[in-house]
């Protein structure tokens, strides 16, 4: 079943050749009595309301056959609105059907196609379903009619008057009624007939349309009436008013449309270029002025000649002319020339980095082939080392010694791809990558590009970054990197390209194989000490106003602040301090205070309070079970103390300390030395079966992995079963065997430094790692005295304190 679209017939308003069908119906309603047991046929997405005509198509063969039947006799039809659930070619139930509806008349019936009616019903009175009787072949149902008064209140009135003034005003507005509506409403005088009528003509929802006709108060009927009314009006004026306003745009851009075309003719007339014309003027001048390669300037010429067939207010026009700036703009064929006074360099990297020699040596060496052949690639270098050393600062000053440009990006936390290969300009605020941008930002093709923090580029489901990188950091095949927002090759070959990391293991093998690995280690306190002196102090003085001769430095102060303020690989937090020290110092300046200021211990301790750290290994003593290992992290070198305890238990052993997988494995075969020389150290050999041995590394909140600490271990295990305290000025390194060979590990300068730093005296090593001991500052050499190794049993008589008589019965 369906309804026409909306087609609500009053009374008022039926044609002649109807008049005298609906007066018998009134008369039919006034003087017969309607039966109790009525047919019910629904009437889906509407409600019918007394003294209203409805018009709507009946199919499916159930309900055809209901209309006939009722047809040929009394034409009286029960109508009632299905709820949204209703099937009605579906089993029926009454669930299926609101409880109120209205006894109508068919006045006219109209045989369709497939099976299908049309039927025009006039709507008699209100009915109340008492129970259903049956449901085959259609459904009837015993009713009780529902008889209303019509007593014409005070109130009454005054709601109808407000019922009739709103609708004129909704009919105003309302595009889908027509005036005549309104007319038809002011010559209802009898309120429920107002109410329904009024009610019938709004697009309102079904559940609304069924709530008013199941609303027996007629006072209550006119206020929900109102309350429609008011909120449709509202619903409308903002509709006109949406309306109104893009009617205004649309005319106020025809109106801009035509001045502009007769400007554009008034301009034509005077011989004069409109704006357009010559921007795309000055485009092709800057463009022929560019000199760009080839296969850019056609590309250029073609998105030149797109442009000025498009209009300045389409979409497209500033995409196109960003793009052509951008072509502009970049230094396609411009180059710094270096500067190739190796001794110049030279004293320009001395000037701002002390010691560091195996990076200056790098970059003279540049500079000498670059003399010699005037044509080569820019290298690929890799800056590997501990926050702090200068690396970053390294990149400026090497620019500064080429007589360069320098750009620095950060590519920590990248995760885009398009970071560095830029948008495609498909997408709206699309950019180039970041690599096109610095080239960009340094105004030459050949200038030093740091890539800071290389090893800590994420990747997710945008890509991965560090791939992209492959094309950029290989001198086979940038010279035609082809950034995705460009879409033309750009020659990278002569930028010097400079990466730097704290570690190496984060960094993909196909990426690192393109980099030249240069290590940068930590310094000494020597070596910070210089530094200080001759950069970190100067710098800080003048950072905070303070006249140079008015404040210097004791030697002893500055160890002081390396020794008990820092403990680190770099001079960062050394240069955080000294800047602390002359903020104080231009803080009494500043209050009046005159003369110059030395720093000594004293100040030190007076500026910096009391000192943060000290050097456990030498204010210790020898304890049982405790050895002192050496570790490498991102940050340097550092000590590792290795802790055993012995407890009765059942042979377990217990680790802690958050070890990684590698360094509990190291555990186990420490245990297993230690038991296969319990004998000679006077260990019970059934001590695994009646001892629980609980091995524990400090700091646990620290992960903590790797091989390096399995003669530690051993030295720890041992020393707690055989109750004799390691040698605390000993230090020591070294993956175990099974059968107690030391094998060779990585890290050697940076532990050894730890070691220096915190006042160790002696440091076993492996054997094989005897060539890393080239790299050992003079300085550390001089201070420690280095065992190397290459079984487990020269460690334990290095490291543990022996027994006089432990010794004679090893002997």
């Amino acid at each position: 079943m369906m309804t026409d679209q909306l087609w609500l017939i009053e009374t008022d308003s039926i044609s002649k050749e109807d008049d005298q069908s609906v007066a018998q119906a009134t008369a039919e309603k006034e003087e017969s009595d309607f039966p109790e047991v009525i047919p019910i046929l629904p009437l889906k997405d509407n409600v019918l309301y007394p003294e209203v005509a409805l018009p709507w198509v009946v199919q499916g063969e159930k309900w055809v056959q209901l209309v006939n039947q009722v047809v040929l006799g009394n034409r009286l039809v029960g109508v009632v609105t299905p709820k949204k659930s209703f099937d009605p070619e579906g089993p029926l139930s009454p669930e299926d059907f609101y409880p109120v509806g209205v006894v109508g008349r068919i006045s006219r019936m109209l045989k369709l196609p497939e099976n299908a009616v049309q039927v025009l019903v006039f709507g008699l009175n209100k009915f109340e379903i008492l129970d259903w009787v049956r449901w085959e072949p259609y459904p009837l149902a015993r009713i009780r009619l529902i008889q209303e008064e019509e007593n014409i209140t005070d109130e009454v009135e005054a709601l109808m008057r407000n019922v009739v003034s709103l609708f004129q005003q909704v009919v105003e507005l309302a595009p889908y009624l027509p005036k005549e509506v309104y007319i038809a409403a002011i010559n209802i005088k009898k309120p429920s007939r107002l109410a329904h009528f009024v009610v019938s003509n709004l697009n309102l929802e079904v559940a609304t349309k069924q709530e008013i006709l199941s609303t027996f108060d007629l006072v209550e009927r006119l206020k929900k009436v109102t309350a429609i009314l008011t909120r449709e009006l509202e619903i409308l004026q903002i509709g006109n008013k949406i309306q109104s306003q893009v009617q205004e745009e649309m005319a106020k851009t025809q109106r801009e449309y035509f001045l502009r075309e007769q400007l554009k003719a008034i301009q034509r007339e005077l011989g004069e270029l409109d704006e357009k014309s010559a921007e795309i003027n000055q485009l092709r001048e800057q463009i022929q002025k560019a000199s760009l390669p080839p296969e850019v300037e056609a590309e250029a010429e073609r998105e030149l000649e797109r442009l000025s067939r498009i209009s300045p207010a389409s979409a497209e026009y500033p995409v196109i002319r960003n793009y052509l700036d951008w072509l502009i703009e970049l230094p396609w064929n411009k180059s710094t020339e270096d500067n190739l006074d190796i001794d110049q360099a030279k004293q320009v990297l001395d000037e701002d980095h002390y010691d560091l020699e195996k990076v200056k040596e790098r970059i003279l060496e540049y500079l000498a082939v670059c003399k010699l052949r005037k044509s080569i690639k820019g290298p690929i270098l890799c800056f590997v080392g501990p926050p702090g050393v200068g690396k970053t600062s390294l990149g400026k000053s090497i620019a500064r010694s080429l007589s360069r440009s320098f750009v620095r990006i950060s590519l920590g936390g990248i995760r885009d791809e398009a970071e560095i290969r830029g948008h495609r300009r498909t997408y709206v605020g699309a950019l180039p990558g970041r690599i096109i941008q610095g080239i960009r930002k340094a105004g030459t093709n050949n200038p030093v590009f740091m890539l800071d923090e290389v090893d800590k580029i994420g990747a997710d489901f945008r890509g991965d970054p560090a791939a992209a990188l492959l094309e950029v950091l290989d001198p086979e095949q940038n010279s035609a990197f082809e950034d995705h927002y460009l879409g033309v090759p750009f020659d990278l070959s002569r930028v010097m390209f400079i990466t730097t990391a704290n570690v190496l293991d984060p960094i993909p093998p196909a990426l690192l194989d393109r980099m030249e690995i240069i290590e940068i280690p930590g310094y000494t306190d020597a070596e910070k000490v210089a530094i200080a002196q001759k950069y970190l102090i100067p710098k800080q003085v003048q950072e905070n106003g303070i006249p140079p001769d008015n404040i210097s430095f004791q030697k002893r102060a500055i160890e002081k602040i390396i020794r008990e303020y820092t403990r680190e690989a770099g001079v960062r937090n050394l240069e955080r301090n000294i800047a602390t020290v002359c903020r104080k110092v231009a803080r009494e300046i500043a209050q009046g205070k005159n003369g110059s200021f030395t720093i000594g211990v004293k100040e030190v301790e007076k500026f910096l309070g009391p000192r943060k750290f000290i050097r456990e290994v030498i204010s210790g003593k020898d304890r049982e079970g405790v050895s002192v290992g050496l570790a490498w992290t991102e940050s340097g070198g550092e000590i590792l103390f290795v802790e055993t305890a012995i407890f009765p238990g059942k042979g377990n052993l217990i680790l802690t300390g958050n070890m990684g997988e590698i360094m509990q494995e190291s555990a186990r075969i420490a245990l297993s030395c230690v038991r296969e020389r319990a004998r000679d150290w006077g260990i019970s050999p059934d001590f695994y079966q009646k001892k629980d041995i609980h091995l524990h590394v400090p700091a646990g909140a620290i992960p903590k992995d790797g091989p390096s600490a399995g003669v530690t271990m051993v030295v720890s295990m041992l020393s707690a079963l055989a109750k004799i305290p390691p040698r605390r000025e000993v230090a020591m390194t070294g993956e175990i065997t099974l059968t107690g060979r030391v094998l060779p590990v990585g890290g050697i300068k940076e532990k050894v430094l730890a070691a220096y730093r915190n006042g160790i005296k002696e440091v076993i090593l492996p054997k094989e790692n005897e060539k890393d001991l080239i790299e050992i500052p003079q300085e550390a050499k001089k201070k420690i005295k280095f065992h190397l190794v290459e079984e487990v049993d020269q460690v334990l008589s290095i490291a543990l304190r022996k027994q006089p008589a432990l010794e004679k019965a090893q002997s």
